[in-house]
């Protein structure tokens, strides 16, 4: 069984990361094995422990994961910016980065239609700007607007949505790897 690495920032990037994978290796018949390194810390923790398990890899004798899954926000600094931070690092096996541009709330929000079959009712496509609270509380608006009172701040229906999101890069790319780890 084909065994994904991931390094998250928080646990809201694991719920939506892991209901992405699961749900592309479900759509590819293929079995998986999740190893999470981390989802707490933020940005640096997960810069920090990437390389720490990059050091890793490369003492041990056994053998690497299949894939490595990064996830992080692009927060201010852009997702060019964050996508060259990773590519610098050598890993050992192929590397899929999900960089939300700025926050991982607003992809939730991206797709009305997939919110709309989750809560009955759409929500408007968020604007762009650089304030993570934003996020998080338009998120949390637009279930209220739904009828629906979240407890984690919505977080908690993510897979949910991502069951009817339309992802674009990170499903090509995910998808394009998982294909390629098919016995």
């Amino acid at each position: 069984m084909p065994e994904i690495a991931l390094f998250v920032e928080d646990f809201a990037h694991r719920q939506v990361v892991e209901a992405v994978i699961v749900r592309l290796a479900a759509e590819s018949g293929l079995g998986i094995r999740l190893d999470w390194r981390n989802a707490v810390g933020g940005h640096g923790r997960v810069v920090s422990e990437f390389k720490r398990y990059l050091r890793d890899l490369e003492r041990q004798e056994g053998p690497a994961p299949d894939l490595i899954v990064i996830a992080t926000d692009a927060n201010c600094k852009g997702l060019n910016a964050r996508t060259r931070e990773f590519r610098r690092l050598q890993a050992p096996t192929p590397l899929i980065q999900a960089i939300p541009d700025p926050h991982i709330e607003r992809w939730l929000l991206l797709d009305g239609a997939a919110f709309r079959a989750v809560f009955g009712h759409g929500c408007d496509e968020p604007d762009l700007e650089c304030s993570r609270d934003r996020y998080k509380q338009r998120l949390v608006q637009a279930m209220r607007d739904a009828g629906v009172q979240p407890s984690l701040g919505g977080i908690e229906y993510a897979g949910d949505i991502v069951r009817h999101m339309n992802f674009a890069r990170f499903i090509d790319d995910l998808r394009d790897r998982l294909r390629t780890l098919q016995p």
